[in-house]
């Protein structure tokens, strides 16, 4: 069985920065995509960041400049580095990591930016 556990939520202000971590445990196939979703309250769940086990990452329009993503794959652990917070990235960010025949979901991390 495979968990996904998050941290790093909380409030800043808006031009703050935070940085989530979302720490895989058990049996994870050594290739796969690890990433970060948000949803905002009343908004679909949209993606925010991507990585491949090869280290090839993709971005959310609305995040590109501000977000990094990376990952340990030694550690089966991926990071968001979120910079220039704007009160719109409020959501619940939910880290995800799939693979040609699973998918998994954490149980998110409310990021909350104050105007």
């Amino acid at each position: 069985q495979v968990q996904l556990v998050e941290s790093g939520g909380g409030l800043v202000q808006a031009g703050g920065s935070l940085r989530l971590s979302c720490a895989a445990s058990g049996s994870i196939l050594r290739f796969n995509t690890m990433g970060w979703y948000r949803q905002a309250p009343g908004k679909q769940r949209e993606l925010a960041a991507g990585i491949t086990s090869g280290g090839n990452t993709n971005y959310g329009d609305s995040v590109k400049g501000r977000f990094t993503i990376s990952r340990n794959n030694a550690e089966n652990t991926v990071y968001l580095h979120m910079n220039s917070l704007k009160p719109e990235d409020t959501a619940v960010y939910y880290c995800n990591v799939n693979g040609r025949s699973f998918d998994y979901w954490g149980q998110g991390t409310q990021v909350t930016v104050s105007s």
